[in-house]
C-alpha cells in the first residue's frame, strides 16, 4: 500500500470500530471492537511515520464537493509534526481502551463508552492528518460532542451533568469566532487547503492578519483550555479517569495547539496577535500553577497541571517556534497519560480522591507499586527534572523564548520572548511545588493502613509501564528526531537548563520543607469520607469518592486540612487559588445571570404576551362558533323561515337603495 492509503486507514479504523461497537457492542464483542481497531491504527501510524521519515511533506487531495467559490478538498498533509502526533494519539488511545476494559468492567454503558472513545480518537486523527480546514473542522466539532457525552458518563451525579454541559458550552463559545476566522482566512486566501493558505501568506496575500489571528485564537483558547476559557477543564474531572487521560494527553486540548502549529505563519503575520498569545500563555501558566497548589482532588491538581503545560506550548508558539511546541505536546502527552491513569489506580486503592484523606493513610505506595513508581517518574518529568522527557521539551520552549527575548530570532516581538521566559521560569517553580506536594500527600501519608484491594488488574498496570517508556526515553532522542521538527535543533542550552532546573529544585525543596513543618498537624482525625470497596470496579469507587468528597466539604476542590503544605505556601492566596481565582463566579455574574434573565424575559413574553394573543384568537373563534352553532338546530322549518326572512330583508334593502339613487 502507498503511504497515503495507509494514512487514510489511521482515522478510518477507529471510526469503523466505533460504528461496529455501537451496533454489536451488546453481543459481547465490545472490548475487542474497542481495542483492536485502535491498536491497528497505532501500528499503521508508526509505519506512516517511518515512511515519512521527517522528509518533505506528503500531500494528497481530491475534491470533496464543488462549492462554486472556495473549494473543499478531502486532503492529507503528512509532515513530521503530523505523523509523530498521530503516533502519540493512537498510542494513548490504545492504552486508554485497554485500561478501560478493567476500569469499567461491570459498567452497563461500557459499549457506548468504548464506541465514543473510538470516535473521539478518529476525530483527533482526522484533525492531525487533514490538509483542508473544513475537514479539520469536522474532526474539531466531533471531538466537542464526544467530550460532552464522555465527561457526562456518570450522568447520575450532578457534578458530571454540570461538567459536561459546561465543557460543551465554553468550547462552543470559542468555536463561534473560530468559525468566523476560518471563513475570513479562506476569503483572504481563496482556499481552505493548508498548503494554499501557507503559500498565500508567503506571497503576502493576507489582508487582515490580526483580525483573523485573534478570531482563531478564541477557538484555540476554548479547545486548549487557555485563559480566559480554561474553566471547563478542571470540572471535566467528573468524568471517568480514562476519559480524563485521553482528553488531557492526546486529544481535544492538544487540538488547539496543533492547529496553531500548523498555521503558525498566519499568526506570525501579526506581531500583535503573538503578543496577545504570549500574555494569554503567561497568565495561564502562572494562574494554573497557583490553583494546582491549592486543590485537594488529585485529578483537579493534574487538570490545572495540564492547563499550565498547554500554556508552555502556547508560549512556544507565541515566540514562533512550533518545533518546541509540538515537542512539548508529545512529551507532555506521554507523561500526563501516565499521571491520569496512575491516579485512577490510586483512587481505587485509597477509596478517595482527596489528598487530605490520602495523607492520613499509611502504606498506600506498597499497595500499588506499579502506580507508585510510574507516577513518580511522570511527576519528575512534569517537574522537568533531567533526564526525563519533560526536561528536554520544556527546555526547548525556554530556549526559544530566550532567543526571541535577546533578538536572536525575529519571528516574534522581543516582548513576547521576555513574557514567556519570565513566566516559564516562575511556572517551573510552581510546577515542581505542586508535583512534590501531590507525591508527598499521596504516597507519604501516615495513619491507618490503606485498604487492601489485592493486586490491581493487569490491564490497568501494564499500560502504565508502556507509557512510562516514552516518559523516560523520548527526551533522550532529541538529537535524532530533529528531521521530524523542520530540522530545528531541540537541544537544551546551558543557561536555561541551569535556571529552570535550579528553580524547580527550589520549588520542590521548599514544598518538602513546608510538608515537614505541617506534618505534625496530620495526627488529627482524618478529614472526609473514604469509600473503600475492594471488590468493586474502579469506576464505582471513583463515583463514590467524588460524591463523598462533595458531601464532606461542600466542594470537590477544597478540604479544610491544616496539614496541607499548599496552605502554608500560598497563605492568604489559598482561598482564591482553590476556586480558580473566582473566575466561575465572575462569569456567572457577567454572563450566566444576564443570559438567564434574558431567557426568563423571553419566556415571560412568550407565555404572557404571544400566548395571550394566540389564546385570544382561539377563544374568539370558539365564541363565534358557539353563536353560530345555536342557529344550527336541524329543524327544516326554521331554516326555511330564516331563508325567507333574509330574502325579504334583501328585497326591501334593494328597493330602498333604488329609490335613493332615483331621487339623487
Amino acid at each position: 500500500m502507498t503511504t497515503t492509503t495507509l494514512a487514510v486507514l489511521v482515522p478510518l479504523l477507529p471510526f469503523l470500530g466505533a460504528a461496529a461497537g455501537l451496533l454489536l457492542g451488546r453481543t459481547g464483542y465490545a472490548r475487542p471492537l474497542a481495542v483492536l481497531p485502535t491498536l491497528a491504527a497505532g501500528v499503521i501510524a508508526v509505519v506512516v511515520a517511518v515512511r515519512q521519515g521527517g522528509g518533505p511533506a506528503i500531500v494528497a487531495a481530491t475534491e470533496l464537493t464543488p462549492t462554486g467559490s472556495v473549494p473543499i478538498d478531502l486532503a492529507l498533509y503528512l509532515d513530521g509534526f503530523a505523523v509523530l502526533v498521530a503516533v502519540l494519539v493512537a498510542l494513548v488511545a490504545t492504552c486508554v481502551q485497554i485500561y478501560s476494559t478493567a476500569y469499567l468492567r461491570d459498567d452497563a454503558r461500557y459499549p457506548s463508552y468504548a464506541a465514543l472513545v473510538s470516535l473521539f480518537t478518529s476525530a483527533m486523527l482526522l484533525v492531525v492528518y487533514s490538509g483542508d480546514l473544513m475537514v479539520l473542522l469536522v474532526g474539531w466539532e466531533i471531538m466537542g460532542i464526544c467530550s460532552y457525552f464522555l465527561v457526562g458518563h456518570y450522568w447520575e451525579t450532578p457534578e458530571a451533568r454540570a461538567a459536561s454541559l459546561k465543557a460543551f458550552l465554553v468550547t462552543k463559545l470559542g468555536d463561534v469566532p473560530f468559525l468566523i476566522g476560518l471563513f475570513a482566512l479562506a476569503a483572504d486566501t481563496g482556499t481552505f487547503r493548508i498548503t494554499g493558505i501557507l503559500g498565500a501568506v508567503a506571497d503576502g496575500g493576507l489582508d487582515h492578519p490580526t483580525l483573523i489571528a485573534l478570531l482563531l485564537l478564541a477557538g484555540v483558547a476554548g479547545k486548549s483550555a487557555q485563559f480566559p476559557l480554561h474553566t471547563w477543564l478542571p470540572d471535566a474531572m467528573a468524568g471517568p479517569t480514562p476519559v480524563s487521560a485521553l482528553i488531557h494527553a492526546a486529544t481535544m486540548v492538544a487540538a488547539g495547539i496543533y492547529f496553531v502549529a500548523r498555521l503558525l505563519p498566519v499568526f506570525a503575520e501579526s506581531g500583535a496577535a503573538l503578543v496577545v498569545l504570549a500574555v494569554m500563555a503567561a497568565v495561564t501558566m502562572i494562574g494554573s500553577g497557583l490553583a494546582a497548589l491549592a486543590q485537594d482532588d488529585i485529578k483537579r491538581v493534574l487538570a490545572y497541571s495540564t492547563i499550565g503545560q498547554l500554556g508552555y506550548m502556547s508560549g512556544a508558539l507565541a515566540v514562533g517556534d512550533r518545533g518546541a511546541a509540538v515537542f512539548h505536546l508529545i512529551s507532555h502527552g506521554a507523561f500526563k497519560a501516565v499521571l491520569f491513569l496512575a491516579a485512577g489506580v490510586v483512587i481505587h486503592a485509597a477509596g478517595t480522591n482527596s489528598l487530605a484523606a490520602m495523607s492520613r493513610m499509611g502504606g498506600l505506595a506498597k499497595r500499588i507499586p506499579d502506580a507508585y513508581w510510574t507516577m513518580t517518574v511522570a511527576l519528575l518529568a512534569l517537574a522537568a527534572i533531567p533526564p526525563f522527557a519533560g526536561f528536554f521539551s520544556k527546555e526547548a520552549v525556554l530556549v526559544a523564548a530566550e532567543h526571541t527575548a535577546f533578538g536572536d530570532s525575529d519571528v516574534a516581538p522581543a516582548a513576547a520572548g521576555w513574557t514567556i521566559l519570565v513566566a516559564g521560569l516562575l511556572a517551573a517553580v510552581l510546577t515542581a511545588a505542586y508535583a512534590t506536594r501531590l507525591w508527598l500527600l499521596a504516597f507519604r501519608g501516615r495513619g491507618t493502613e490503606a485498604p487492601d484491594h489485592g493486586r490491581q488488574p493487569v490491564a490497568m498496570t501494564s499500560v502504565l509501564w508502556v507509557l512510562a517508556v516514552p516518559t523516560i526515553a523520548f527526551g533522550l532522542t532529541v538529537g535524532a528526531i530533529a528531521d521530524w521538527f523542520d530540522g530545528h535543533s531541540l537541544t537544551p542550552s546551558l543557561t536555561t537548563a541551569v535556571l529552570s532546573t535550579g528553580v524547580g529544585l527550589v520549588g520542590g525543596l521548599v514544598t518538602y520543607g513546608a510538608w515537614r513543618h505541617t506534618m505534625a498537624m496530620a495526627d488529627r482525625p482524618p478529614v472526609g469520607a473514604v469509600a473503600a470497596h475492594p471488590d468493586a470496579e474502579p469506576a464505582l469507587v471513583e463515583v463514590e469518592a467524588m460524591t463523598s468528597h462533595t458531601a464532606a466539604y461542600g466542594t470537590i476542590a477544597d478540604a479544610p486540612d491544616p496539614s496541607d503544605p499548599g496552605r502554608l505556601l500560598l497563605g492568604p492566596l489559598h482561598r482564591h487559588a482553590v476556586t480558580g481565582f473566582h473566575l466561575d463566579a465572575l462569569y456567572t455574574r457577567l454572563f450566566v445571570r444576564p443570559v438567564q434573565a434574558a431567557a426568563r424575559l423571553v419566556r415571560f413574553l412568550d407565555r404572557e404576551v404571544v400566548d395571550t394573543y394566540v389564546s385570544a384568537s382561539g377563544s374568539l373563534a370558539r365564541g363565534l362558533g358557539t353563536v353560530v352553532r345555536r342557529a344550527q338546530t336541524g329543524n327544516v322549518q326554521t331554516y326555511l323561515g330564516a331563508l325567507l326572512a333574509g330574502s325579504l330583508v334583501l328585497a326591501i334593502a334593494a328597493v330602498v337603495f333604488a329609490n335613493v339613487n332615483a331621487g339623487a
